[in-house]
């Protein structure tokens, strides 16, 4: 997955999860450890545990069948195994939900104490916020951020996506005095070009998990923690392009990084501003 198929570190570490769920559950229950035993009842045995005793959501589970589904075909391929254990077992759908985001006042009420914000690592976390709010970004990405992804010249970064493909956004200009600030406050061994730009309090790359803090920032800002994740800030980038300026799905394709247009389709259900137009033309 690493070398032939270029996968990210993010997928990679979450498919090695899965795989040891796999294997624990297979301890637990004194089930084989031998690859030509094992069987879709298996199999199906450790989804439904999954399901019925640790409540896992639906684009978790089909994640792990996923990952199960992909190993037994490589295992295959190795002649590891003669009979596909994951042959009979099918990818649940999930509920398509509306995706959750921020209004624009929500967005502008963070931004304002975030900006009035005088805590510990308040320029940290001002920056990295409004650029994750103003690009679209993934988390991942940002994690992944490195000071040689940021052109100043021409107010531009390159974003390392999923399966490690690149693209070019524009930097916002409310975030690019914060990144220049920012970078004058760090140390200048932690400003090299390969070095990360979002540092935890140990002065060591941000863990993906260690973004908790925003939910810790939410509430502060008198919006509901329990309502919003960081994943909603990009949400929230695309249904305001959409809503606020109309943009075409093409470019917003691009920005967020999607590989097909179906998935960026999914805004266009709370594309609110086109349904008030097309209503409003009905004539009764």
């Amino acid at each position: 997955m690493q070398v032939e198929k270029n996968y990210s570190d993010n997928t990679l570490r979450s498919y090695a999860y899965d795989l040891e769920l796999f294997h624990q559950f297979l301890v637990n229950h004194n089930r084989s450890l031998k690859m030509h035993e094992q069987s879709s009842s298996t199999s199906r045995r450790f989804i439904q545990e999954q399901i019925l005793k640790h409540q896992i959501q639906p684009r978790t589970l089909q994640r792990r069948i996923s990952c199960l589904k992909s190993f037994s075909k490589y295992a295959l391929q190795e002649n590891w195994l003669k009979n596909d254990f994951m042959a009979n077992v099918q990818v649940p759908k999930s509920d398509q939900k509306l995706p959750v985001y921020m209004s624009l006042s929500q967005l502008q009420q963070l931004f304002s104490f975030l900006e009035q914000d005088v805590g510990d690592f308040s320029l940290r976390n001002e920056t990295m916020f409004k650029l994750l709010a103003t690009t679209g970004m993934r988390r991942q990405e940002l994690v992944d951020l490195t000071w040689e992804q940021i052109d100043f010249d021409t107010n531009t970064f390159r974003v390392i996506g999923k399966r490690r493909k690149e693209r070019l956004l524009p930097l916002h200009d409310i975030v690019v005095p914060l990144l220049i600030a920012y970078k004058k406050s760090m140390p200048a061994h932690r400003t090299y070009p390969t070095e990360p730009i979002f540092l935890s309090y140990r002065g060591t790359q941000i863990d993906p998990r260690g973004l908790s803090v925003f939910k810790k920032l939410l509430k502060q800002a008198g919006l509901p923690p329990e309502r919003f994740s960081l994943h909603h800030l990009r949400h929230t980038f695309a249904t305001i392009l959409l809503n606020e300026e109309d943009v075409d799905l093409k470019v917003l394709q691009e920005l967020l990084g999607h590989e097909s247009l179906s998935t960026t389709g999914m805004y266009t259900h709370i594309n609110m501003k086109q349904k008030r137009k097309v209503m409003s033309a009905w004539k009764l």
